[in-house]
Parts: C-alpha cells; sequence; structure tokens
C-alpha cells in the first residue's frame, strides 16, 4: 500500500513540475496574473534553478579580441596618438624562456645591492648637485641579472628634517638600474632604493591587463514592480554567451554592456555595482612572484654607505664668479620635494599654507568647486567639509561613500560639489540615473573666473588594457578645450595617481604598476593644456608615511594646500610674474 502511494506520489510531483515549468515559461501570456503572482512564482524558478546550477561567475576568456570593436572607431590622428602613448610606456620584456622561470631565477632584493658614486669632486655632495645611485639586480641565488624590466622606486629623505623627494629611475636594460637625485637641502640624506615588482611579476602583470579585462567584474539590478533580476556587466562581454543590454554612452560612446535579463527588458535597469574580483587568475608558480615582503615592495640594501652629508651650494651655484667649470645641469626635475612635512613645488607656484579654516574660507569665497572622479578626490571633498566649519553637507540621501555630495557656505558664497565619474566605477551601489560621464558634466558647466574644476581618474581602470583609460581620457580632453574656450577663466586642476599599499591579491588588480603607466599617460596626454596638476605619485613617493591608496591626512593636507595655491596664488609673486 506504501509503496503504491509512493508511487503515486512520485507521478504527482512528476505533473506538478511539468505544469509549474510550462506555467513559468509561458508566464508572459498569462496578463491575468497579478505582479505579486508573477513575483512568487519566479522566486520559486530561481530557488529551483539554484539548487541545480553552480553560482555563476564570468567566464574565463584567453583572448581579448571580443572588447576590439567597442567604443567609437578612432581617427587616424588618435590612432597615432594612441600609438605613440603606448610605446612612451613601452615595459622591458625579460628575455628567459619559458615564463616565468624558477623563483631562483628571479630578481630578489636580498642579493641585490646599490651604490652611491662619486662626483667628479670625490664623494662631497652641496646642495645644486646631482647624485647618482648605481642598483645591480641579482637573483635568488646570487648571480647577477642580466637584463632589465624591473619596477623599482628611489626616494632620498631626511627622517630628522621632514624631507624627502622622488628619485628618476634608469633601467640599463642589462641588470643595472640608475637612481639620480637632485639635492635641494642641507644636511643628512638617506638613499631608499624599493623593488615594487621583479621583472618576471611585471610580464605576469601585462599578460592580466591585456587578456582579463573581467578580472573586476560588474552587476545590475533590474527590477519592475515585485520582479527582479541581476545580471553581470562590463565594459565589453562576448556577444556570442546570451543576449546583451547595450548601455554604450550616446555623447561619448564609451560603451557599457549587461547581460539582458531573462523575463525584463533593458530599461528596467536601476542601479550599477561592483560584483566581485575573479579569483584563481595565476598559477602556483606565477604566485611566487608576489609575495608580500619577499618580492613585493621589498628594500634593497647598499653595498656601503648608505646616506650622505649634503653642504651648502657652492659660490658658483650663487650666482658668483668661480674659476672652475660650470658644474652638469640637473638631468632630474622633480616636481617638488618635502622639507620641514611641507610640500614645496619646483617651479609654477608658490606653496602657500593653509592651516586654519578661515584662511580656506577667504580662498574659497565666491567659488563653485566641482570635483569629478573616484574616491582619492572624493576624499579632498570630504577633508574640506570636515575642515571647514562654515561648509554644511546639504542631504541629497545620498548612499554613503559614493555620492553626489554637496557642501554650501551661504555666508561666503561657496558651492562644494563631488560626482563619481561613469563606469567602470567600483562603489558598492550606484543608482543608473547617477552614472555621469565626466565629458558630459564637464559640456554642462557654464565655467568662468568663478569655477573650480577637479579631477581624479586613474584607480579604476587598472583593470583594462591602455587603450581603454586613452579613449576615456581623450574624451575628457576635448570636453576640456570646449570648456575653456567658452569660459576662459575657468580653473581645472587633475590630482594624478598615487602609490598604495599591495599584496599579492592587491597586486593583481591594483598594482603600482598599472598605476604608473596610466599616470605617464594622464601627464602626457594634458600636457600643453592650460590645466594644473598635483603630482600625488611624487608626494606619495617623498613622503615617509607608508603608502596608501586614500593617503593619511598629513598627506592629504599637502594636496589641498597645493590646489589652494593654485585657486589662490600668492599675490607677491603674482604681481612679480
Amino acid at each position: 500500500m506504501c509503496r503504491s502511494l509512493s508511487k503515486y506520489g512520485i507521478f504527482f510531483l512528476f505533473l506538478a513540475l511539468t505544469g509549474l515549468i510550462f506555467l513559468l515559461r509561458n508566464i508572459h501570456t498569462l496578463e491575468s496574473l497579478n505582479c505579486r503572482t508573477v513575483s512568487t512564482l519566479y522566486k520559486l524558478q530561481s530557488r529551483i534553478h539554484s539548487a541545480f546550477t553552480p553560482e555563476r561567475t564570468p567566464p574565463f576568456y584567453h583572448n581579448h579580441t571580443f572588447c576590439g570593436h567597442l567604443g567609437q572607431k578612432p581617427s587616424p590622428e588618435d590612432e597615432l596618438e594612441e600609438r605613440y602613448l603606448l610605446d612612451s610606456i613601452a615595459w622591458p620584456e625579460p628575455l628567459t624562456r619559458p615564463m616565468p622561470p624558477p623563483l631562483r631565477q628571479t630578481s630578489d632584493p636580498v642579493h641585490s645591492l646599490f651604490a652611491i658614486l662619486p662626483t667628479k669632486e670625490g664623494r662631497e655632495w652641496h646642495v645644486g648637485d646631482q647624485l647618482e645611485v648605481l642598483v645591480q639586480m641579482h637573483d635568488f641565488q646570487g648571480r647577477p641579472k642580466r637584463y632589465g624590466g624591473d619596477f623599482l622606486l628611489a626616494r632620498l629623505h631626511s627622517p630628522e628634517l621632514g624631507a624627502g623627494v622622488a628619485g628618476d629611475v634608469l633601467d640599463h636594460r642589462n641588470g643595472f638600474y640608475s637612481a639620480v637625485f637632485p639635492l635641494l637641502w642641507m644636511g643628512s640624506a638617506l638613499i631608499e632604493i624599493t623593488l615594487v615588482h621583479s621583472s618576471e611579476a611585471v610580464a605576469v602583470l601585462r599578460r592580466l591587463r591585456e587578456e582579463r579585462p573581467d578580472r573586476v567584474f560588474f552587476k545590475s539590478l533590474f527590477r519592475s514592480g515585485f520582479l527582479s533580476e541581476t545580471t553581470l556587466c562590463n565594459m565589453c562581454l562576448p556577444p556570442d554567451e546570451q543576449p546583451l543590454c547595450n548601455y554604450t554612452d550616446p555623447h561619448t560612446g564609451e560603451p557599457w554592456y549587461c547581460y539582458k535579463p531573462k523575463m525584463l527588458s533593458c530599461d528596467t535597469r536601476i542601479n550599477h555595482a561592483k560584483g566581485g574580483y575573479q579569483k584563481h587568475l595565476i598559477t602556483n608558480k606565477e604566485a611566487l612572484l608576489f609575495q608580500s615582503g619577499v618580492n613585493i615592495k621589498a628594500h634593497i640594501h647598499a653595498s656601503g654607505p648608505d646616506r650622505i652629508n649634503v653642504l651648502p651650494p657652492k659660490k658658483d651655484q650663487l650666482g658668483m664668479e668661480s674659476s672652475s667649470t660650470k658644474p652638469e645641469p640637473i638631468k632630474v626635475t622633480p616636481s617638488g620635494y618635502y622639507y620641514g612635512g611641507s610640500w614645496r613645488p619646483l617651479g609654477g607656484v608658490t606653496m602657500r599654507q593653509f592651516n586654519d579654516s578661515s584662511a580656506i574660507t577667504q580662498c574659497l569665497r565666491g567659488k563653485v568647486i566641482n570635483m569629478y572622479g573616484d574616491s582619492t578626490v572624493r576624499q579632498w571633498f570630504e577633508y574640506l567639509n570636515a575642515f571647514v566649519p562654515e561648509l554644511k553637507e546639504f542631504n541629497l540621501h545620498s548612499p554613503k561613500n559614493v555620492g553626489p555630495f554637496m557642501a554650501v557656505d551661504s555666508t561666503h558664497n561657496i558651492l562644494l560639489k563631488y560626482r563619481c565619474h561613469g563606469p567602470p566605477i567600483r562603489f558598492s551601489t550606484v543608482t543608473s540615473n547617477e552614472l555621469h560621464y565626466i565629458s558630459n558634466e564637464l559640456d554642462g558647466l557654464p565655467g568662468g573666473p568663478d569655477t573650480v574644476v577637479v579631477l581624479s581618474i586613474w584607480a579604476h581602470f587598472s583593470t583594462f588594457p591602455v587603450e581603454i583609460y586613452i579613449r576615456r581620457l581623450r574624451h575628457i580632453r576635448r570636453a576640456l578645450v570646449r570648456l575653456l574656450d567658452r569660459a576662459p577663466g575657468t580653473l581645472v586642476v587633475i590630482r594624478s595617481a598615487n602609490l598604495q599599499a599591495i599584496d599579492q591579491e592587491v597586486s593583481l588588480y591594483n598594482s603600482d604598476w598599472f598605476s604608473l603607466q596610466l599616470n605617464s599617460v594622464l601627464r602626457a596626454m594634458f600636457k600643453g593644456l592650460d590645466i594644473l596638476l598635483v603630482d600625488a605619485w611624487q608626494m606619495s613617493l617623498a613622503h615617509h608615511l607608508p603608502h596608501a591608496l586614500h593617503p593619511p591626512p598629513a598627506i592629504v593636507k599637502n594636496m589641498i594646500d597645493m590646489l589652494l595655491s593654485f585657486v589662490c596664488p600668492d599675490k607677491k609673486k603674482h604681481q612679480q610674474n
């Protein structure tokens, strides 16, 4: 009897499931069902499907050419510029095969060393001279490397004086590197050479950048009534997987796609969010190239002294006559240096100190400050909003850390605004109608002498081929040219990329090597325009505090002082010029 009931039970369950599947597949024809019924049935379908299907992640694609056709076709001039920019950031490739070689044959900071090279006068240095350091890389077996491509950072600093300056590293492509520093202060100066990544690790990062633009993936929620679906989104998605929703910006041609929901239309998208990070991107052998404290941001020691004492300038360097031959000019000119903990720019503007809120208020009186970009410029908004009590943040009911944000000082007629840039943006959740491209925002500004524009756009492009970043900056540059043409008095300030703390996982998505390349492109693309730069790269490299994606307050304070020095230049200096 029980067996008979069991058989009938299985039979009726089969009929019920068959009917349910038929109902769900034809649910769009059942107009008589209300939204609540549709939602309940769809949720049941999702539960049944998820019980037998593993959690979906973006598929692995070895070839990134499916991204090549996206976006507007560049003009011949744009293609030429792109080729020039890509050539300018070309990185030496390791000569060894296969790649990667065994760890023992790769760059080891412990076995590597550097030495201070003497000047023509011997081991005596003066302010205005140039210090040169020679670095020789060795592998884990202690053998000299015979090829270049290592990513090194160089800093000259004095903890006692609160001084620091970034050095310029030259790759001789034979295992030797030169680090060159201008000598800008008297007293002690300590040399610090850091291996960020070995040449072999850089080769892995280059491959990931070109072949895996999906290693950070995104998602969007679609909703209509009680029915909702979430699908994968990205700058480029393989069209053969399933139908796509095309959200390409009509003004700039910037592409963005989502997989089309199964039961909803493309115009029901309500938000955008970071989906997550792809795992298992590298082999176990490649993972050995990314070990914190071993071959990621590890110091290289000196074979002899690592410190010099800088003497006062020589007489001829003070403008006095000298019978000796003139010294060689400084070959490397950084954007500035620290002394007494304060940034001192070299050329262009005199740095002012804005140590109290009243000074900032007076500087920004009557100004509209528009900040666009990523969280590193949002950090500036937060600093000013917190430091200046007269600025009152207006509640726009925006999500925390996402925006848009606005602060107002009605007494002094100050308006401070922040808005994140358009996709790709890795913030938690942004409503679809708040996804604005910077170039479109710039085209909507009237501009003028009371308008300040601050831009920071780099961190969210590290996982994509550089061509995508070039295209985005080109659109922004054209919009800035239009803005400056119609309103020549508009002040435009761009914040560059900065160094950050990295480990193995962060290296694969946000390595300083990616940021270095983007930073070089950024500087080249805006060179020659009436645009000012806050060199966050050198300001983070030259400072003694640890690197961080969002720099600590001491560095941010110097960046804000730099920005405000652009907005309110020193009157005496300005009159002299």
